[in-house]
């Protein structure tokens, strides 16, 4: 089954992931319930945090997240938790940035692999590192490989989205702004900052194509189910707009009214769900695997999941 996924119009959502006892690193289970009945929290091993997005393989394997030191973390489960799966070149160039050191340093530093998802044919896992750029990591896992660092002879600044086309393995991401640093997000709303751009990249040219340019915090993407628009999530704004990528109506673009916290788009651009909360704890993504439905935070020491409720 393929994960579908939502970016959430609004930013925060209360209690929804707040845990109720932290673990210790010689805890038997990484699983613990939440405050939210029926939720399940997954700790990262410390001091790393900030889940942001959640991918999983062609074979129902993960989630995959990538965390603050720059590395990609796989779960395998209540009894074995996160594992490393993949890292970038600053991991063995740097002893600053080796996992063994336990130390929370500068993102800057290390990389912070945001958007990730898998070609699922060939495997292969690509991810929007807001640094280090568009990284590609072979289906067996270990070194990611850069494969774009600039498109239109403007360098990359603030990668961040990412998605997948599954029937013709184009990955579509966000360069939030060609500006200001992830480390420097806030000034970008409070600024007004609209230098970001919707991109493209051909897996098989190994090029990079500008679809939009001059964007206000393009931040989540999501491919539509039959490839012809994407959906981006617009920080600030707290707007969704689907861009028309293939097509009569591509390089076109409108806005779809949302005011929830977590809504459900369908693959016509309908909202067909929203679930309003309350705020706190930060959600950055929903991704739904086989009915249950996995959150990532760019901000907390773990992920959630929570079985979807029939009907």
């Amino acid at each position: 089954m393929a994960a579908a996924r939502y970016s959430p119009c609004c930013s925060f959502l209360a209690l929804l992931l707040l845990p109720l006892v932290v673990l210790s690193a010689a805890a038997a289970s990484y699983e613990t319930k939440s405050i939210d009945p029926g939720l399940v929290v997954m700790t990262l091993p410390q001091p790393v945090s900030g889940p942001e997005s959640l991918a999983f393989d062609g074979r129902g394997r993960g989630p995959y997240s990538g965390v603050s030191d720059g590395r990609i973390l796989r779960w395998h489960g209540g009894r074995q938790g996160w594992a490393e799966f993949a890292y970038n070149h600053k991991h063995k160039s740097l002893a600053l940035c080796a996992p063994e050191k336990k130390l929370v340093v500068p993102e800057d530093v290390c990389g912070r692999p945001l958007g990730l998802q898998f070609h699922r044919k060939s495997g292969d896992l690509y991810v929007a590192d807001a640094y280090l750029g568009l990284l590609r990591v072979p289906a067996r896992g270990g070194l990611a490989e850069v494969v774009a660092a600039e498109a239109g002879g403007v360098p990359f600044y603030f990668l961040n989205g990412l998605d997948v086309d599954q029937r013709t393995g184009d990955v579509y991401f966000t360069d939030s702004s060609t500006t200001y640093r992830r480390s420097d997000h806030i000034l970008v709303v409070a600024l007004g900052d609209a230098t970001g751009r919707l991109l493209r990249y051909n897996r098989r040219a190994r090029r990079v194509a500008v679809l939009h340019s001059d964007l206000p915090y393009p931040n989540g993407v999501a491919v539509g189910a039959d490839g012809a628009h994407v959906v981006v999530a617009h920080t600030g704004l707290s707007e969704l707009r689907r861009y028309w990528v293939r097509g009569p109506r591509a390089g076109r673009s409108e806005t779809f009214n949302c005011r929830a916290t977590r809504t459900t788009v369908s693959g016509d651009g309908k909202v067909v769900e929203a679930l309003d909360g309350f705020s706190f704890v930060s959600v950055s993504e929903v991704a739904e695997w086989n009915g249950t439905l996995w959150v990532g935070s760019v901000d907390t020491p773990y992920a959630g999941k929570l079985k979807r409720r029939a009907g």
